[in-house]
């Protein structure tokens, strides 16, 4: 019987173990994998009992030394000025943000930032790379997996998410020894934002239109390692066991059946800093025009906002804001790339959106979430009276260059003034997207029903 190949599994964050973890991608193959990580023991049983993947090891701590952070964030802020002139689009380097309290950290930035002026060309950034691949090389970190690659001695790499940091010296390691290494595009909108940690063998997008982003923005990699597989993510809303009975989800969340069920999806407080205001003016209207006797809120938060931002608003509106939360183990830590979902929460999520009759947040990818069930979404499109991040605006969110994947047709309906929430809860047709969300979810998301079967036989390849 011939030796397993071994293959090594990187998940850096807790959306990572869900999309790839608690989908089928490891099917017939979970014994040959062995996860990489450091995560606490508490969570490496549990993923351990809620999956097949039994194998796990322990990578030592990494910290990054300044000359490596020093390279990788010139080369971020120089990419990022590179890929506003390439697309005539200010708002990407508003994903350069060092609004830094310490001044230690504050005077780095500044530096990196003069220093990134002088970066004239992409032929500069490219040596930037070889510096900061270089500097990897002469980290303690980096010495270690060298050694422990050669022991272990695994067939492939496989990293969920591309600007993972510690996942960078794994690879330039794996590299050194001719071991294969693929990693992911974590999400539609990252590419333009010049956070590709990692150089790999295979780099795994979602879309047609994904794979020539990445060859607009990293023209030096070569086409033939650039392979569209789809995304897991939207995998479970097409298993029918991951839809919770209405009786057990309605009663459980204390839901009247009879009445029509808006989400209010939240974003993290960083990108989304206004959404308690957007959800008071949802709840305000509702109450004031007396359509609660017809609707009902439901609010999914963002499963790391733990901020408590919310609870004035469920509290001023009880019996109308009805909070269906995340299932995500947090264990006391604070950080999104350290907290993980319950296996259950594929389960509620899904049920959410099943039972939801539309959904409105700002420019969120839970658009797409609810066009899997043909369920219309709302995109709020005006901005709050008195900000809680003076400078912030809707108006930038819409600009961000991922938005410009948009069809001309109408693919989600657009609320510009709280004062037409009313009036748009009632014309809305409700069990039907828009026209044009079926052609934006074909650009963005390509063959997403079958990703785990194509990144399966990569993996067996």
């Amino acid at each position: 019987m011939p030796e397993q190949k071994k293959i090594f599994l990187m998940l850096p964050d807790g959306i990572g173990i869900r999309n790839y973890l608690y989908t089928n991608v490891f099917d017939d193959i979970e014994k040959e994998c062995t996860i990489v990580h450091n995560f606490d023991v508490e969570t490496i049983e549990y993923i351990k009992s809620v999956t097949n993947i039994k194998r796990d090891f322990e990578l030592p701590n990494y910290k990054e030394t300044v000359l490596e952070k020093f390279y990788r964030e010139l080369i971020c802020v120089s990419r990022l000025r590179f890929n506003t002139k390439l697309t005539n689009n200010k708002t990407i380097l508003k994903s350069w943000n060092y609004n830094y309290t310490s001044w230690h950290k504050k005077l780095f930035y500044i530096l990196v930032t003069f220093i990134s002026k002088f970066i004239k060309n992409y032929r500069s950034i490219l040596y930037l790379e070889k510096k900061y691949a270089q500097s990897v090389e002469t980290n303690p970190f980096y010495i270690q997996l060298v050694e422990i690659l050669k022991k272990e001695q695994p067939a492939k790499i496989f990293c969920t998410h591309q600007r993972a940091i510690k996942a960078a010296p794994l690879m330039q390691a794996a590299k050194k020894l001719g071991i294969e290494t693929i990693t992911v595009i974590y999400s539609w909108d990252n590419l333009p934002k010049a956070r590709l940690a990692l150089r790999t063998d295979l780099f795994l997008v979602w879309s047609e239109h994904m794979k020539e982003e990445m060859k607009q923005y990293y023209p030096e990699i070569p086409e033939s390692t650039i392979h569209i597989t789809g995304t897991p993510q939207f995998e479970p809303y097409y298993k029918s066991e991951n839809i919770i009975p209405k009786e057990e989800f309605f009663s459980k969340y204390g839901l009247n059946t009879s009445k029509k069920n808006i989400c209010f999806s939240g974003d993290d407080v960083k990108t989304s800093p206004d959404d308690p205001k957007y959800l008071n003016d949802l709840a305000e209207a509702i109450m004031t025009t007396r359509l609660h006797k017809d609707y009902q809120i439901i609010l999914r938060q963002c499963p790391v906002d733990v901020s408590g931002r919310f609870k004035h608003v469920i509290d001023k509106y009880p019996g109308l804001i009805k909070e269906v939360a995340p299932v995500w183990r947090f264990d006391g830590k604070t950080h999104w790339t350290t907290v993980y979902p319950d296996k259950n929460d594929l389960k509620i999520l899904t049920s959410t959106v099943f039972y939801s009759d539309l959904v409105i947040n700002v420019g969120s990818t839970m658009a797409f979430d609810f066009a899997m069930f043909e369920k219309p979404c709302i995109f709020i499109n005006y901005d709050q009276e008195n900000k809680t991040v003076p400078g912030w605006s809707v108006k930038t969110i819409y600009q961000f260059q991922h938005f410009r994947t948009m069809p001309k047709s109408q693919a989600v309906y657009w609320l510009n003034d709280k004062n037409e929430i009313s009036e748009m809860l009632q014309k809305i047709e409700y069990a039907k997207v828009q026209k044009g969300m079926e052609l934006w979810k074909m650009a963005v998301l390509g063959d997403f029903q079958n990703a785990s079967n194509k990144i399966n036989k990569l993996l067996k390849s």
